[in-house]
C-alpha cells in the first residue's frame, strides 16, 4: 500500500528548480568557490581534500570491514539523534549549526509537503545518523561530505576533482583510472564500492536491526550524499534500470536536504513526542551500531 501511494505522488514537483520554501536564492546553495579568507569555505575545501586523498578502494573494504560488524556499541535512535547536538559537519558550506537542527529542519518539511508518508518525515530525521561515526574516532573526511565510487576514474562533477585527487593512489592505478574501472556497464550501484561515509552506513545499520522503513526511503538514506550521480549527471552508465527509477525518489528527498538549510529553526523539544511514534513504529529499541 505504502508503494502504491508513493507512486501517486507529483513526479512533475521533482522536476522544479527552485522549491518554493527555499531559504535563500538556489545558487547560493552548495557554493564551493575557493576563499582561503572564508573560515567556513577552508574548512570545506581542507575536508573534501582529505578526503578525496584518502578515500581509496583499499580504504573502503577496510572501514566495511570495521564498522559493519556492528558491535561499535548500541543506542536507540533518539540516543543518536541526540549526539548530533554535539556535531557541526565540515563538509558543508550552508550551515554551521548542529546536525540535530538540520535533522529537523528536514524532518519538518516533508511532514508539510508529504503529511500521508509518516516514513518519510522518519526518513528526514534519521538520514544523517550515520555521522555517529565521529564520535568514534572517525575523522570528520570519513564521514560526512559528498560520496562517489571508488574503482572508476573520478567524475568531473565531484567537487575540487582537479584539484585535490592528486595525493590518492587510485588515481594512477590502472585498475581503477579507467571510466569502468573493476565495473562492467549497468551492474548496478548495489555492485559498487562507495566512498565511505554516513549514507552506506545508516543504510547498513537499518537492514541489519531488521527496520520497516521501506526500500523507496532506505535508497534516499544510502545515496542522498551522491551528489555526482543525482545531480551532476554522472555514472548513469553503472545504473541498471531500477537504480534510474529509484534516482526520482532520491532526488525527491534532496530537495528537503539541501534547501531547508538556513530556514526556520523548528522547536526541538516540542516536536519530540511526534517522532518518537515513528521510531517506535519503523526501527523502535536498542539498536546495534
Amino acid at each position: 500500500m505504502v508503494k502504491n501511494k508513493i507512486a501517486m505522488l507529483d513526479v512533475s514537483e521533482l522536476l522544479r528548480p527552485e522549491p518554493a520554501f527555499a531559504s535563500k536564492p538556489i545558487g547560493r546553495y552548495r557554493d564551493y568557490d575557493i576563499d582561503h579568507e572564508d573560515p567556513i569555505k577552508e574548512r570545506v575545501r581542507i575536508t573534501y581534500t582529505e578526503m578525496h586523498t584518502n578515500q581509496t578502494v583499499d580504504y573502503v573494504k577496510k572501514k566495511m570491514a570495521e564498522w559493519l560488524s556492528f558491535d561499535k556499541f548500541e543506542a536507540t535512535i533518539m540516543e543518536a539523534l541526540e549526539s548530533l547536538n554535539d556535531l557541526v559537519d565540515e563538509s558543508d558550506p550552508d550551515v554551521n549549526i548542529p546536525n540535530i537542527v538540520h535533522a529537523f529542519q528536514t524532518a519538518e518539511r516533508i511532514r508539510a509537503i508529504h503529511p500521508h508518508h509518516d516514513w518519510f518525515h522518519l526518513v528526514g530525521l534519521i538520514h544523517d545518523l550515520g555521522k555517529v561515526m565521529a564520535f568514534k574516532g572517525e575523522p570528520q573526511w570519513s564521514v560526512v561530505g559528498d560520496t562517489f565510487p571508488v574503482g572508476c576514474a573520478w567524475a568531473n562533477s565531484i567537487v575540487y576533482k582537479d584539484t585535490t585527487f592528486k595525493k590518492n593512489p587510485d588515481t594512477y592505478d590502472p585498475r581503477y583510472n579507467t571510466t569502468l574501472g573493476i565495473y562492467s556497464k549497468n551492474c548496478g550501484l548495489d555492485n559498487i564500492l562507495m566512498s565511505w561515509g554516513h549514507d552506506e552506513y545508516l543504510y547498513r545499520v537499518l537492514v541489519h536491526n531488521n527496520t520497516t522503513i521501506p526500500k523507496e526511503g532506505l535508497n534516499m538514506i544510502r545515496f542522498h550524499s551522491f551528489y555526482p550521480w543525482h545531480s551532476g549527471g554522472d555514472y548513469d552508465f553503472l545504473c541498471s534500470e531500477n537504480d534510474l527509477e529509484m534516482k526520482k525518489w532520491v532526488l525527491e528527498f534532496n530537495k528537503f536536504d539541501l534547501y531547508t538549510k538556513g530556514g526556520d529553526i523548528p522547536d526541538i523539544k516540542e516536536l519530540m513526542p511526534y517522532y518518537q511514534t515513528l521510531i517506535d513504529k519503523y526501527i523502535p529499541g536498542l539498536i546495534k551500531w
